[in-house]
């Protein structure tokens, strides 16, 4: 798989991490436990097994992008299982930069598309049903800052590229 990505300043990161923090220090799933120098909290702009980007490059001069979190999310992973997130207030900026990506890049999930995409960064993964009360109410709901860096991951060599803004 591959995605296009936004990463966060500074206040943003830390405040995400601290986040996986709380989930880890209060014994719940949390992706702090995913110490791999890639996983960076972040928005998933686009996914795909076959994810083509095209020529991005020059889409990322509007970086950096003010961001804010609206609250949480729960998305099903499974049978008893969820995933937990930061909801992203769908600002004007982010969703024309979301639009034009998906106008220069092909096979991405439908779900990463316009019109069916949910800006979030994940907290935790697999998260049992009975655990989402505790672990929504470990978290400081609190956190606004600027996407600063988009990157493209590719899970297959576990590697990331710089695509632009300043890292």
């Amino acid at each position: 798989m591959r995605s296009v990505e936004l990463t966060f300043g500074e206040s943003i990161d830390s405040s995400i991490r601290t986040d996986w923090a709380r989930l880890a220090e209060a014994g719940l799933p949390s992706l702090a436990a995913h110490t791999s120098p890639s996983n960076r909290p972040h928005i998933t702009l686009a996914a795909g097994t076959a994810l083509d980007v095209g020529s991005v490059q020059d889409l990322w001069g509007g970086l950096p992008l003010d961001i804010k979190f609206s609250g949480l999310v729960v998305f099903p992973a499974g049978p008893g299982k969820y995933v937990l997130a930061r909801l992203v207030v769908p600002a004007a900026g982010l969703l024309e930069l979301h639009a034009q990506l998906h106008q220069r890049c092909a096979g991405a999930y439908e779900n990463t598309l316009p019109d069916a995409w949910t800006p979030h960064v994940t907290l935790a993964r697999r998260i049992p049903g009975n655990l989402l009360g505790p672990a929504m109410d470990a978290l400081d709901g609190r956190t606004e800052g600027q996407c600063i860096e988009a990157r493209l991951w590719d899970s297959s060599t576990r590697t990331t590229t710089p695509l632009g803004g300043s890292p």
